[in-house]
């Protein structure tokens, strides 16, 4: 594939949630001539996985129960794609049966590596062509080949819109796109993935801001991660903020009256939240202050 800032954004992405469940190995070469996997999956050494983050991840997690080659397409996967991929698995599957023959042990089928071909839309031929189908416990969106070919192609755009999709549905294209974008940021600000996925499209908006030639749509994406970056940039800036004011209220509690107890501790952030002039005038009075006086203030919440 053509290398896009999209492209190593859904590889950076993926990367950073898949890592939080399980190994990463990302552009692993293949032998015979030189062949990079975007992402290659494998479970933790220790073969335990972590059933709260698995969950957090909904479908994605769900697919990394596995070892698994994810194969992220900015635009809809062509069947020459799709079969280039499917070489790449291939020659896994010839590294893993050679090490097993000179190891004398079984390759076990269960546990042989499966491609995921993460493409925005699927047309109805390429299914058909790869003979992919739904399967039974699965949403509409994900498509089987048979059995043993392993490999499962995802068309984004067809993922219904739930909780569940919505960290593949980043990767999709277009309003698609922009309505998981808005789902992310409307999650709380103490989600991790948030977080992750938040400071990942804000390198992708400062690397599209430099591409030469951007189309529509990469404007529009832009268009709508500018405010969302500027709205996040302000709110680390006042937390950084608070978090400073509070460490200056405590040192100066701690130097009127001596220690800190569960009382005082409990006035800070109260104290913290009055308006400018307020907070400034208290710390003025402060050391004129009664201890009673204070609590007695922001206990009645006056």
């Amino acid at each position: 594939m053509t290398i896009f800032p999209y492209d190593e954004f859904a590889k950076g992405y993926l990367t950073e949630l898949l890592s939080s469940i399980g190994k990463i190995d990302s552009s692993r070469k293949v032998a015979t001539e030189v062949k990079e996997i975007d992402i290659y999956y494998t479970l933790d050494p220790q073969g335990v996985v972590d059933e709260q983050k698995k969950q957090i991840l909904g479908l994605l997690g769900r697919f990394a129960t596995t070892a698994a080659m994810f194969e992220p397409f900015r635009n809809a996967a062509t069947p020459g794609e799709v079969r280039s991929c499917a070489n790449k698995l291939f020659d896994i599957f010839a590294e893993i049966e050679r090490k097993a023959k000179r190891d004398k042990t079984k390759v076990i089928e269960a546990e042989l590596p499966r491609l995921w071909i993460l493409s925005p839309t699927a047309s109805k031929p390429l299914l058909k062509g790869f003979s992919a189908t739904l399967d039974e416990g699965w949403i509409e969106g994900v498509y089987f080949c048979g059995e043993h070919w392993k490999t499962v192609i995802v068309a984004i755009h067809k993922l219904p819109r739930t909780p569940e999709t919505l960290w593949l549905r980043v990767l999709g294209r277009g309003k698609f796109r922009e309505q998981a974008v808005a789902e992310v940021q409307a999650l709380p600000a103490d989600n991790p993935l948030r977080s992750v996925a938040m400071n990942l499209l804000s390198n992708l908006k400062a690397t599209l801001e430099v591409k030469q030639g951007k189309n529509k749509e990469d404007e529009k994406f832009l268009m709508q991660l500018s405010p969302i970056y500027e709205r996040d940039l302000a709110e680390a800036t006042q937390r950084g903020r608070q978090e400073g004011q509070c460490i200056i209220v405590e040192n100066l509690l701690t130097a009127r009256f001596g220690s800190l107890d569960p009382e005082l501790l409990a006035i800070v952030q109260p104290i913290v939240n009055l308006p400018p002039s307020e907070y400034s005038r208290l710390l003025l009075q402060l050391a004129n202050l009664s201890r009673e006086d204070l609590l007695t203030r922001f206990s009645s919440g006056s």
